[in-house]
């Protein structure tokens, strides 16, 4: 995981309608940048529907959501449209973005070890700089701890 205090790294993806985004184009707001393992799954349901229905909220503040997983365009396309997803979320099936953000790890599930993303949260500034970084975070708590955070 990246600390707070350094400079998120930047990088451009395609969204769920394949264009393509940067971090640097969200300077002058701050960004809810959060890595999830898998599209249409329950935790990552619950996460992205929590965001969803902050989304106004969250606008309000005068912050970005940006969601970030391994998954393709076309998944995220049908992701987006079944939860009715009001921001954007982006493919990254090469794991350059989720490498440079240290999600990347090895997880055990039933005794089993695999690599694969480890549900992680970053709040970046309007400079680029990373002011709270979540790792292991509860899918279904995470956009109401974030809202928060935005004050």
């Amino acid at each position: 995981m990246l600390n707070t205090g350094t400079q998120a790294p930047d990088f451009t993806l395609p969204d769920q309608t394949g264009a393509l985004h940067s971090l640097h184009e969200y300077r002058g707001r701050k960004v809810i940048l959060y890595f999830y393992p898998k599209d249409s799954t329950s935790g990552c349901t619950a996460q992205a529907c929590g965001f969803a229905e902050r989304y106004p909220q969250i606008q309000e503040k005068g912050a970005a959501v940006l969601g970030i997983s391994k998954d393709t365009v076309a998944s995220h396309a049908r992701f987006a449209e079944n939860n009715n997803l009001p921001f954007t979320i982006l493919s990254d099936p090469e794991l350059s973005v989720i490498k440079a953000y240290d999600v990347w790890k090895a997880k055990k599930l039933y005794g089993r070890e695999s690599m694969g993303v480890v549900r992680t949260t970053y709040l970046i500034d309007e400079e680029g700089i990373i002011i709270q970084a979540m790792d292991k975070v509860k899918a279904k708590d995470n956009p109401q701890q974030m809202l928060e955070f935005l004050g």
